[in-house]
């Protein structure tokens, strides 16, 4: 019981943490990311982006659209370069479709305006390159221009007037955000125009940007945010698998115990049930016995496992603050992780699976030995007592 029990409880708590892991990593890249893009290349779409937004606000599930221009860039800064995803945004619109203004940790969003060349990065992208709020840095566009000289690049120094933490390192180290109007002005046909979209129910998006599909122009592209992050996903998916599979040995171990244990029994009752056949037992009667205590076990065994597992996934804030304090050491360094607390989200449908599992197993280690069971025959375990 206890092996069952602890094998189900460490499916629960790992499986738990996986999806909490996997929840917290997507709402992050949600928080700067649109839910939706409708994209073209060159800036036609941005020039009535308004209609577009008013097209697809057609749909239920489309809460609100902002312009957006996409391109690769690199920052220079002294000796220091970095590559760059370059968003130019509507300081005004784009609060409505990203958490972006939310996580401002220096200036804000209106900062962006037109003309004026600002830009806002993440912050550890400015603490890469040594800058500070006010500070000049270059930015060269993919595009440039051919004379005699060789290629010359398009530049243009920007003033950092705005730094943001969205906790997710990959895009506080990567995303630099500009007003849309200066970015088509500096990347002219090397950036990638659109509308970016928020819709009501992000898990609904695959199928919203279908119906979408049917409802606007044509020459436009969509895609979702499951799309862009698909390998990611992938991923996290393939070893959530693995990681369900290999810890199920551990309940598979203790079913292999109870099939060993219950084969022990029946060699040690053979008398007994020698007696209870001749007095007219059926072998199935013999076998249900067996059977019957194999299942008790297994489902004591699952219930209390269930029981501790989800205590542990559904406290597992309050217990690893608790023994991180109790032991003076931290699971999660900030300095090394970008989140700092374990995270956790169990959920019913992965706890029935394992459930399930636990109890198939365990009634699969009963069926050898009861069939066993009921194969002896009386006359000759008689005969040997």
């Amino acid at each position: 019981m206890a092996g069952i029990g602890l094998g189900v409880a460490a499916l629960i708590i790992v499986l738990s943490v996986m999806n909490g892991f996997q929840k917290e990593v997507r709402d992050r890249m949600l928080s700067v990311l649109p839910h939706i893009e409708l994209f073209t290349s060159g800036s036609a779409a941005l020039d009535d982006w308004q209609n577009l937004t008013a097209l697809a606000g057609r749909h239920p599930e489309v809460l609100a659209g902002a312009p957006y221009v996409s391109a690769q860039a690199m920052l220079a800064r002294d000796q220091r370069l970095r590559g760059v995803q370059a968003n130019g945004i509507d300081p005004a619109a784009e609060p409505a479709v990203s958490d972006l203004a939310e996580q401002m940790v220096m200036g804000s969003l209106s900062d962006l305006r037109p003309g004026e060349f600002g830009v806002v990065l993440g912050r550890t992208l400015a603490e890469s390159l040594g800058l500070r709020l006010g500070d000049p840095v270059l930015m060269l566009a993919p595009q440039g221009t051919v004379s005699p000289a060789g290629f010359a690049p398009r530049m243009r120094q920007l003033t950092l007037v705005g730094l943001f933490s969205s906790g997710h390192y990959e895009y506080d180290s990567a995303l630099a955000f500009l007003n849309v109007e200066d970015a088509r002005r500096l990347f002219r046909d090397s950036g990638v125009a659109g509308v970016r979209l928020r819709i009501a129910d992000m898990m609904r998006a695959p199928q919203v940007v279908h119906e979408l599909a049917a409802m606007l122009p044509a020459g436009l592209r969509l895609s979702d945010w499951s799309q862009n992050n698909r390998t990611w996903f992938a991923a996290v998916q393939t070893e959530k698998r693995m990681m369900f599979l290999i810890l199920a040995l551990i309940v598979a171990v203790a079913a292999f115990n109870l099939l060993s244990s219950l084969v022990m029994a029946v060699n040690d009752k053979q008398a007994d049930i020698a007696i209870l056949r001749t007095l007219g037992a059926p072998p199935s009667a013999v076998a249900r016995i067996f059977v019957v205590q194999g299942a008790f076990i297994g489902v004591i065994g699952t219930v209390g496992g269930v029981l501790l597992g989800c205590l542990v996934a559904f406290n597992i804030d309050v217990i690893v603050p608790f023994i991180e304090g109790a032991l003076g050491i931290e699971f999660l360094p900030q300095q090394i992780y970008f989140i700092s607390q374990l995270p956790s989200d169990p959920r019913w449908s992965d706890i029935g699976v394992i459930a399930g599992t636990s109890l198939a197993l365990s009634l699969a280690a009963t069926l050898y030995p009861s069939w066993r069971a009921s194969r002896l025959q009386p006359a000759e375990v008689l005969r040997h007592d």
